[in-house]
């Protein structure tokens, strides 16, 4: 019997430029409060720290819906069906793996904002999966308009993954916007998407801000990014970490605020910041059930099943593209 050998998993590098990050930057700067991408978040450091969130025992999400896929990926490849998988933000790629196996999709396409840490998960996913063609995108997911030209992906079914509660980072009209891009992607594909549901304000911010301070050095880890990649001069001392639970909006607010009054230079423009000004480094909307079923409707998807981990603290939901 012979050992099959994986082949090398292929990358299309879609990145941003900096000119790209540094408008993006100018224009969250701009904003009351000021605020930045998300996915600024995901440089090399920045992903090689969420894994490491994700490990804190305060930060059950992770586990939680692994453990979900792993008991109920055959009745969700049952009800969806095969395909490709393209998988929105596949970061670690650590949950796809069930689905691999359960529906023996005809590739795997996953995109995320760091080639570095895209090449690394390809190639450790595909050696557990070697019959299993495999394409990282490397791009910012939510402003793509059409997928690469690509022999796996081209004429065939799209089944798309967005595990994570990734959603919870953009605000509803955001959201609403995401889910319409990625109807497009998929070309009238189904989508398998992950939200994280309200829960006590004491396990939320605890979530958000473990007692090893992973969470802080994360966001952190932004500054530094944004030292490195456009010539700015933070002083991350000069600003604390806080995670806060914003029962109105069911989001924990994550942000860097200033200590101090302080004026910082981003490619030669200042920026002055007063003491206790925030700069969000993210949201984390929680979803309820019929939150979630009220967004997609919104966004052009038919709701048709859920599943979820026995506590009821998080769902993956089957949307179909409305007719």
């Amino acid at each position: 019997m012979t050992t099959q050998t994986p082949a090398r998993p292929q990358l299309i590098d879609l990145h941003p430029p900096s000119a790209d990050m540094l408008r993006l930057v100018q224009d969250g700067l701009q904003r009351e409060p000021r605020q930045l991408p998300a996915w600024f978040l995901y440089d090399n450091e920045g992903s090689r720290l969420f894994d490491q969130i994700c490990q804190q025992p305060e930060y059950s999400l992770t586990r939680t819906e692994i453990a979900l896929l792993e008991s109920a990926a055959a009745d969700m490849a049952h009800a969806i069906g095969s395909g490709v998988i393209v998988e929105f933000g596949a970061g670690s790629a650590r949950k796809v793996g069930p689905l691999l196996k359960a529906m023996r999709p005809s590739a795997y396409v996953a995109l995320d904002i760091s080639a570095d840490h895209l090449r690394q998960s390809t190639a450790a996913l595909q050696a557990q999966h070697p019959g299993v063609p495999m394409l990282g995108i490397c791009c910012d997911h939510s402003q793509l308009d059409v997928l690469p030209d690509h022999p796996l992906i081209r004429g065939r079914r799209r089944v798309g993954f967005f595990p994570g509660s990734s959603l919870g980072n953009f605000t509803r009209n955001e959201a609403i916007a995401l889910l319409r891009r990625f109807r497009d992607l998929l070309d009238g594909g189904p989508l398998l998407l992950g939200l994280d549901q309200p829960k006590s304000r004491s396990r939320l911010e605890a979530a958000y801000n473990d007692a090893a301070g992973i969470s802080a050095a994360f966001a952190h880890n932004l500054l530094q990014r944004l030292n490195k990649d456009l010539g700015a001069n933070f002083n991350p001392d000069k600003f604390r970490y806080e995670a806060v639970w914003q029962e109105a909006e069911s989001r924990v607010r994550m942000a860097l605020i200033s200590e101090a009054n302080q004026t910082v230079s981003v490619a030669g423009e200042p920026w002055a910041f007063s003491a206790g000004q925030p700069l969000v480094t993210e949201y984390s909307v929680k979803y309820s059930v019929e939150m979630a079923r009220e967004l997609a409707k919104d966004a052009g998807w038919r709701w048709c099943q859920r599943w979820h981990d026995p506590a009821d603290d998080l769902s993956l939901h089957w949307l179909e593209a409305a007719d």
